[in-house]
């Protein structure tokens, strides 16, 4: 079995949008899951991206739960109109308190 390198996941907050961006050692390119801010109590997850490189890796599941946390953490809720996060969302009901569908 290969070690795959740990994802680091992290905030950037621009105004109304936002993303989550996945790292990894010896990956050059970034993940990443946009967000639109509607109101302090709604975001939108519009779109998640993995590369290549990051493939099977867990980086996309990463920049989910991450947004999971941020929205238990901060209070909103959002809506998944992302098709990977709406399909994460229908495999975690435990998300359901966060999930508006």
């Amino acid at each position: 079995m290969t070690d795959t390198p740990a994802v680091q996941v992290s905030y950037e907050d621009h105004d109304q949008k936002g993303r989550f961006v996945a790292r990894m050692e010896g990956i050059d390119e970034e993940g990443e899951l946009t967000i639109s801010k509607v109101s302090e109590t709604l975001v939108i997850a519009d779109h998640t991206f993995a590369p290549d490189a990051m493939r099977g890796t867990g980086a996309a599941l990463a920049m989910v739960n991450a947004l999971i946390a941020d929205a238990r953490a901060k209070g909103y809720r959002i809506v998944p109109l992302c098709p990977y996060v709406r399909a994460q969302s229908q495999k975690h009901p435990e998300w359901a308190d966060v999930i508006q569908l």
